[in-house]
């Protein structure tokens, strides 16, 4: 509904995603192909490459939390 209503004012659109390019001309089904398509007509695809920092801070989340569980535990 968003993505719809701002395509339809004409607004300005910043969308974010992890899809990769191939990814949205390429939808899985009709409803994403409408999105998608909306989307790649107001946005320009930017493509920011380097690390997950997610990935980063889980591997540090998941021992900080074995180490409570192992403190517990003692």
């Amino acid at each position: 509904f968003v993505i719809d209503s701002r395509y339809r004012s004409r607004r300005p659109m910043i969308i974010t995603t992890n899809l990769k390019l191939a990814e949205l001309k390429n939808p899985p089904d009709l409803a994403h192909a409408r999105i998608y398509d909306r989307i790649l007509e107001r946005c320009a695809p930017i493509l920011f490459a380097g690390k997950n920092f997610r990935e980063e801070n889980a591997g540090a989340t998941r021992q900080a939390a074995k180490d409570i569980v192992n403190r517990k535990q003692d």
